[in-house]
């Protein structure tokens, strides 16, 4: 289950987020080479990944940085691509170009910071946009709680597209990676749960400002919690599978 679209495309073109896209997909392109050796890789993701150890001891401190911009496969890419393309056009819109490239940055660089504080030693790279995006995500769903979010829900062969209000897939995003941090074992790699658990927090801090000034609650009474933009009409999707009627 994860989500496709949302109904509220952006008033502007997303340059900013558009511009990140083609940073990130760019920037892997550059090394995707790399795939197939495993040394070269590994002293590629020392020089540039995250790794908490080196942060730990003093050093290493440009991987908050440049570890945003590296992914670890295809699939890790597209799916980091797939979310800031659907929640970044609407934060970028509401908080002006500069300021969302600003707040990216920043919410990944406190993503970096969540998995360094509860894995301070570990020696396992982290790479990924998807601390930054999980700030984008955290301020979407202070500024947009009502927007509706098209989920793609595929069990087996049976594939339905339900609509849901951003605030429960979002809410439930981030009770998942709450979820998965309290339960994964330190050290072991995989999914950086707190990274993501802190981005979104960071995402829903420093987005604040940003709501208060439009007026808080009474900006949600305003927009009924929907982005400020015409709502998009998408044909619905049937499942594909053929229907055997009983006689």
């Amino acid at each position: 289950m994860f989500p496709i679209r949302d109904h509220n495309p952006s008033g502007r073109t997303p340059y900013v987020t558009y511009a990140l896209m083609a940073l990130n997909i760019g920037v892997f392109l550059s090394y995707a080479g790399l795939m197939a050796d495993e040394q070269a890789l590994g002293n590629f993701y020392y020089n540039y990944a995250l790794l908490p150890a080196r942060l730990s001891a003093g050093e290493g401190y440009a991987g908050l940085l440049t570890s945003m911009f590296l992914h670890g496969g295809w699939m890790h890419l597209a799916g980091n691509m797939l979310f800031l393309w659907i929640f970044g056009d609407n934060v970028e819109d509401e908080m002006g170009h500069i300021p969302y490239l600003l707040f990216y940055l920043a919410c990944g660089v406190a993503a970096g910071l969540g998995q360094v504080i509860t894995e301070p030693l570990s020696w396992v790279p982290m790479v990924g946009a998807s601390g930054a995006i999980a700030g984008v995500m955290g301020g979407y769903l202070l500024l947009f709680p009502r927007a509706k979010v098209d989920i793609l829900l595929i069990f087996i062969i049976f594939f339905r597209i339900f609509v849901i209000p951003a605030w429960i897939v979002l809410g439930l995003w981030f009770a998942m990676q709450f979820i998965g941090g309290i339960g994964a074992t330190p050290g072991t790699g995989g999914v950086a749960y707190w990274a993501h658990a802190g981005g979104f927090i960071a995402g829903l801090v420093l987005t604040l400002p940003v709501w208060l000034r439009r007026g808080g609650f009474a900006f949600w009474s305003r927009t009924h919690g929907h982005p400020p933009h015409a709502e998009a009409t998408y044909e619905p999707m049937q499942s594909r599978i053929p229907k055997v009627r009983r006689k």
